[in-house]
């Protein structure tokens, strides 16, 4: 068999996942050139799509070096096919556990005993669980699981997630106050007042979009949110939710979605939402079928949301799927900005509280220090510390982090957040037809930067 009609297959294949003709075609032919592990990674990830197919079972069968008899071939299908009722003297598939003949006519040497016997699927005929301890190195284990062992990729159906009660406050929140009036009136206010809400007809289901540069404390406010009311917080990142298998990403999104039904009221954070809800007109087949799941959820057709406050954070405001951003949905958008003279006084004592410091004017260090991120400034105090400690070290007697610390440090770290005002700079400008970035555009004016 030649190997550059295999290679060029496989390229095909691998171009064309889906398409199980072509990958059913390559996997006989490996098995055919003597490379059966590589055969039975293709015909797994065939039995993962159409568990009844029976040419990959024959493929399987073959690549195992078992005996399998002759099938009319017809067009795949997803329902398995009954067994076939063997004679008690045919060679049965390997693994399954039945009791060998007295001899095989044609072999050599006596038949191995029998394994202990084992569960197989229904119409397979092939014992996947002995599979999965033989090729489980080689293979995703998922073909192996029809058993009823609990989906060892995927998990349980009842998946949990980490619900946190979170001791943060937005009073632990320095400036903001834009963003905190927005979630005052949009749900922390109709939470408290449970009579003026019914007579308000006031949902407690909504959601909000925070934006602005990196490092700016969405996720902090996120967490002060579910501290101020109470609440359970449960924070998802992309990780949680993605999934090789075809269709597990939809069902962990369901899952966490369910979750935070369970244990409301609950703010469920939705960190780097363009990640998970980028424009589909951009995405593969595969990553459409999520975003059309996460708008499922969050319209809440299986379930009610309310008590679910969805609390979403991006950089890239401009790279979300506008379906998610329609009425409903996270229908409000705020921007969250670098922190004001006194919210970067508050970061700075906090970073400096549990450190040896003398003489320090924070008013001074923070006046020096416009346009930084909260993460810009946390940053800050660790050079500034490094500077005491290195000088420490060579002195062989503690040093107290100084003004002098503080103000070297802010020559050397510099803003991030002006990389990405230049650009926000070109959607204020020419991409803001909706008005939806009028804040932001205001702000780049009011820094003078055109």
């Amino acid at each position: 068999m030649s190997d550059a009609l295999i290679n060029s297959l496989a390229a095909a294949v691998e171009a064309r996942p889906d398409d199980l003709t072509l990958r059913l075609h390559l996997a006989e032919m490996l098995v055919a050139a003597d490379r059966g592990p590589e055969a039975i990674g293709h015909a797994a990830q065939i039995l993962a799509r159409e568990p009844g197919h029976t040419g990959a079972q024959q493929v399987m069968s073959r690549a195992l070096g078992g005996s399998t008899p002759a099938v009319t071939p017809q067009a795949p299908s997803t329902a398995p096919s009954p067994p076939p009722q063997a004679p008690a003297t045919e060679t049965s598939s390997p693994g399954v556990a039945t009791e060998p003949p007295a001899s095989t006519p044609g072999s050599a040497t006596e038949p191995p005993p029998a394994p202990p016997e084992r569960p197989a699927a229904s119409g397979s005929g092939i014992d996947w669980a002995a599979m999965e301890e033989q090729f489980g190195d080689m293979v995703p284990p998922r073909f192996a699981r029809a058993d009823g062992e609990p989906d060892p990729v995927r998990g349980h159906a009842d998946r949990s997630f980490d619900v946190e009660r979170s001791a943060v406050t937005l009073a632990d929140v320095g400036g903001m106050a834009e963003v905190k009036k927005r979630l005052e009136v949009s749900f922390l206010g109709p939470l408290r007042n449970p009579k003026l809400r019914s007579l308000f007809g006031k949902s407690l289901r909504g959601g909000l979009l925070l934006y602005g540069p990196p490092g700016c404390g969405k996720t902090f406010l996120a967490r002060a949110v579910a501290g101020e009311m109470g609440a359970a917080f449960i924070s998802l990142s992309i990780t949680d939710v993605l999934n090789m298998w075809i269709g597990s990403s939809e069902r962990n999104l369901h899952d966490l979605f369910e979750s935070a039904r369970g244990h409301a009221p609950c703010v469920l954070f939705l960190d780097e939402i363009d990640a998970l809800g980028h424009k589909r007109s951009q995405l593969q087949s595969s990553m459409r079928t999520v975003v059309n799941q996460l708008l499922t959820e969050l319209d809440g057709v299986d379930g009610g949301n309310d008590g679910v406050f969805v609390l979403a954070a991006t950089n890239a405001p401009w790279d979300v799927d506008s379906a998610l951003r329609r009425p409903g949905r996270l229908d409000r958008t705020v921007l969250v900005l670098p922190p004001d003279r006194p919210a970067r006084e508050a970061i700075l004592e906090y970073h400096l509280r549990d450190r040896p410091v003398a003489g320090i004017d924070l008013a001074a260090v923070a006046a020096a220090t416009e346009h930084y991120s909260g993460a810009d400034l946390a940053h800050l105090c660790e050079t500034a510390a490094e500077y005491a400690m290195r000088d420490s070290i060579a002195a062989g007697e503690v040093r107290m982090i100084s003004q002098a610390d503080m103000l070297g440090a802010a020559q050397e770290v510099r803003p991030s957040t002006d990389a990405w005002f230049a650009t926000a700079r070109n959607v204020a400008m020419f991409a803001n037809e909706s008005g939806e970035y009028d804040d932001l555009a205001a702000y780049l004016k009011k820094r003078k930067i055109r």
